[in-house]
């Protein structure tokens, strides 16, 4: 491999000068370490480098590679097949965002069957060659400086090596040879440097790097993994922590901490802030509350998926949790918000103490709780409603009346999809006809609510993906009221029997505490089987508005 290194340790300095820092730095960073994404299983893959970086690169270095003299006497074609006699070449090209310097790599490795590979052997024996070894190593400096001298010299190693092979395989000249050496080193560099460790320096200059640009207060949302009835926050795996006796919620030590879930494994709802200091107030919205102290080795410890958030440094911190829908045991309702701040150990404190499931593990008589209400309409949740619907619910009118204040034909029903949004489905109840719109609002107009109410009553349930409600109630042709239900607006008293009770001022289930409304309000309320008898008519009515 001598003549071949002497190529390479001739070439690399000149190469190296002409890298432009980002891509080396993407190339550099290669094989750092990453944060998972929130949701593993929405990952796609990527590739290594991408369009944009490989034709920085070619502009950059396809002048010096085209006019280098890359010729040594070793025979580097070992593996790569020869072209057969008397060939001729056809391909054909669809327009695109692939790289030149990729396209004519991939084109040569086509024709020259086992190019690319011989070239990633090459470099990768190359690397450990005495006299190039050296050229490799990256003494210091801050993050990026290491990351790009870490990148750039391993990718000038293999377009000197790539630029020998492609000079022996004499490449076609439907070929840009500059492009496919580029190509071909790149390729070559970046499997390499996914497999190489980085510079020894390397590890403190990120730390430093993460320390000199973390700023408070942080605050995100997403979804934790639950497993044997607990998540948490650590620094590396999950601490062994069991004994929830004291809070019965949350226990910590030195690493981290671990929340008592209600359910046994799955996704649930999580906040996560880390503040410069304590927060101001136990917040009201919560079943559970509970604060306890751990201790943080190294720094940046993580919680689950949502990535390594908390303060770069160790020390004593001050973790609060609070929680709601533990003791229904059920993913979907159960959520978290867990605070962090720096602070002096101190014990543990119970700050709510409302859920059964607490009170258990903090071996205190269980508290009885009546079911809330809404909970009854949980299963919308799970239903093809979930995202966007209105639900209506009209008595002392025919089907067909109630049809006809929507504005749709009743004597022209239509097979309906079950994706369908431009139809409304109805279901003759007996004493109250249901109307179901997925994705649809008419049934929160005033016209259409005052049209279908003429008989006796109509209310009306409106929700959609971005979390805007409507609840509303109409008798005898005249509108009541018709509010946004966030617990802040003002009902006429006639309606304060149907509300009672109804806390739409704390978060979730916004949807279900809507219906349980307009089930008092006209007597009638939508079930799961109401929803699947309408699904089996077939039908709906196409609205003409």
């Amino acid at each position: 491999m001598d003549d071949l290194a002497a190529l390479a340790v001739r070439t690399m300095p000149a190469l190296m000068r002409r890298v432009p820092l980002t891509p080396a730095r993407v190339l550099g960073r290669l094989n750092a370490p990453v944060e998972e994404p929130a949701r593993p299983w929405m990952r796609t893959p990527e590739p290594a480098v991408d369009a944009l970086t490989a034709e920085r690169l070619l502009g950059a270095l396809e002048r010096f590679v085209a006019r280098q003299d890359w010729g040594v006497e070793r025979d580097l074609l070992t593996g790569v097949e020869p072209p057969p006699r008397g060939h001729r070449y056809a391909f054909v090209s669809a327009g695109g965002h692939e790289s030149e310097a990729f396209a004519a790599a991939r084109l040569l490795d086509g024709l020259r069957k086992g190019t690319a590979e011989r070239v990633a052997a090459l470099v990768r024996e190359l690397a450990t060659h005495p006299g190039v070894a050296p050229l490799l190593a990256v003494d210091g400096g801050d993050e990026a400086a290491i990351a790009a001298a870490h990148g750039a010299a391993h990718l000038v190693l293999a377009v000197a090596v790539a630029g020998a092979v492609v000079h022996q395989v004499e490449p076609p000249v439907l070929v840009d040879p500059a492009a496919a050496t580029v190509g071909l080193g790149l390729g070559a560099a970046s499997a390499l440097l996914r497999d190489t460790p980085l510079p020894a320096a390397y590890a403190g200059a990120l730390l430093a790097k993460i320390r000199r640009e973390y700023l408070l207060p942080r605050h995100m949302a997403g979804s934790v993994q639950a497993e044997a009835h607990r998540f948490g926050l650590a620094e590396g795996d999950l601490p062994d922590l069991a004994d929830f006796s004291a809070t019965g919620l949350v226990s910590g030590g030195d690493g981290g901490a671990v929340v008592r879930t209600g359910i046994a494994d799955g996704w649930l709802r999580v906040e996560f802030v880390v503040l410069a200091g304590p927060p101001a107030e136990v917040e009201d919205d919560w079943e559970e509350a509970a604060e306890v102290s751990w201790r943080a080795l190294e720094g940046q410890a993580a919680l689950g998926h949502l990535g390594r958030q908390t303060p770069p440094w160790p020390g004593d911190y001050r973790l609060r949790v609070y929680a709601s829908g533990r003791d229904e045991a059920e993913a979907d309702f159960e959520r978290y918000k867990l605070v962090v701040w720096a602070a002096p150990a101190a014990p543990p404190l119970v700050l709510r103490r409302t859920d059964r499931l607490g009170h258990r593990l903090r071996g205190e008589p269980e508290p009885r709780r009546a079911t809330r209400p809404e909970h009854a309409y949980r299963w919308v949740h799970r239903s093809e409603l979930q995202v966007a619907a209105t639900v209506t619910i009209v008595t002392g009118a025919t089907l067909a009346e109630v049809v006809r204040a929507f504005g749709a034909d009743p004597d022209r029903p239509e097979p309906i999809a079950e994706d369908a949004t431009d139809h409304l489905m109805a279901l003759d109840a007996g004493a109250a006809v249901l109307v179901v719109e997925n994705n649809g609002y008419l049934g929160s107009h005033r016209d259409v609510l005052e049209a279908a109410s003429a008989g006796g009553r109509a209310a009306s349930m409106y929700w959609n993906v971005n979390a805007v409600t409507r609840l509303s109630f109409a008798e005898r042709g005249r509108l009541i009221a018709q509010h946004e239900p966030w617990g802040r607006e003002t009902w006429p008293r006639e309606l304060a029997e149907v509300l009672d009770g109804i806390d739409f001022a704390s978060p979730g289930e916004r949807p279900g505490k809507g219906l349980v409304a307009v089930e008092r309000f006209t007597g009638r309320g939508i079930t799961a089987g109401d929803l699947a008898a309408i699904r089996a008519t077939g039908v709906g009515y196409r609205v003409h508005r």
